[in-house]
């Protein structure tokens, strides 16, 4: 076994590696949500509008989808500026943005279900 101890690898900002990695996932979650709310409006726009090519309807489950991925990606932006803001309290605001989403996810399934029944 070494005796030499392993420095943590901090970054010139004074941040560790797996801190930059997390802050990076959040703004990358954030992105993804906004990249399909944003292909979702916009295969309405194009197939139905612009081209003709099919009739699409807004219905409960796509209306419930696009304001769950709009929701998620202010949610997630919002999470990493907090995070930026307040780095000691990174780990309670993960927890909080985690049950956030777990709540907000079965509100939503639970509310195209009762709209579907």
């Amino acid at each position: 076994m070494s005796k030499v101890k392993k420095k943590p690898t901090r970054s010139p900002g004074g941040l560790s590696q797996e801190e930059i990695v997390f802050e990076k996932v959040i703004n990358f979650s954030g992105w993804m949500f906004l990249i399909a709310l944003l292909a979702l409006i916009s295969a309405f726009f194009i197939f139905d509008m612009i081209l003709d090519l099919i009739e699409l309807t807004l219905n409960a489950s796509t209306f419930t989808l696009i304001i769950f991925t709009g929701t998620n990606a202010a949610i997630s932006f919002a999470l990493a500026t907090r995070v930026k803001k307040n780095r000691d309290q990174k780990r309670k605001l993960f927890i909080d943005w985690l049950l956030g989403q777990f709540i907000f996810s079965m509100i939503a399934v639970f509310v195209i279900a009762a709209y579907q029944w």
